[in-house]
């Protein structure tokens, strides 16, 4: 049965494989590390090659655990106890795995702690609205940690980041911080911004 074993273990690796670039962000907001959260979104354009792979290789793992078996004429004994790793039990469990990687970045928001923007506004404060174009986000997971990056400024009024559109829109008051240095926030993240253009 070594050939399950691989079925199995190739199926669980392309799951796990179309899931890091979504993954790594959250586990970068938990650590603290925000640098490495871009490490794997170079792998979001296979994204798709590695779920049909997942499908094909678990589809093909249940079909060999669930065609009828060739019965064998002889007065052996086939009492054996079967190796968990060979049982219907392990296969469904790593099916479920691999479904909750593969949708991992539908859920992703879940494991994000809740940013609060406290920005003092007085008379003085000059509120202004930029927005920032960002290279390298791929999934919900991307975006909070962008958000919650630029959210640690002082001054911050408002952010908004989407990772289809590839920006991020932030309010702020210029007396607290600066455009440079949200952009610094933006790419101590790992992201890269690209450029930014001023709203109001």
């Amino acid at each position: 049965m070594k050939t399950e074993k691989k079925l199995i273990g190739a199926g669980l690796l392309t799951a796990i494989a179309s899931s890091l670039c979504c993954i790594t962000p959250i586990l970068a907001i938990v650590a603290g590390s925000s640098g490495i959260a871009s490490t794997f979104s170079w792998l979001e354009p296979f994204r798709p090659y590695f779920i049909g792979m997942t499908v094909l290789v678990l589809g093909f793992a249940w079909y060999q655990k669930l065609k009828p078996q060739k019965q064998i004429d002889c007065n052996c004994e086939t009492n054996q106890k079967q190796n968990f790793m060979q049982t219907k039990s392990f296969l469904g469990s790593i099916t479920v795995i691999s479904v909750l990687l593969l949708s991992f970045p539908s859920y992703a928001h879940i494991f994000v702690p809740k940013t609060k923007i406290t920005a003092i506004v007085t008379s003085t404060s000059k509120i202004q609205k930029v927005e920032f174009t960002i290279k390298g986000m791929t999934c919900s997971g991307c975006e909070h940690h962008v958000k919650t990056e630029i959210s640690k400024l002082k001054g911050i009024v408002e952010v908004i980041v989407s990772y289809e559109k590839g920006n991020a829109i932030v309010k702020f008051d210029n007396k607290q911080t600066s455009i440079e240095q949200i952009e610094k926030a933006i790419n101590s993240t790992g992201y890269k911004s690209l450029k930014s253009k001023i709203i109001s």
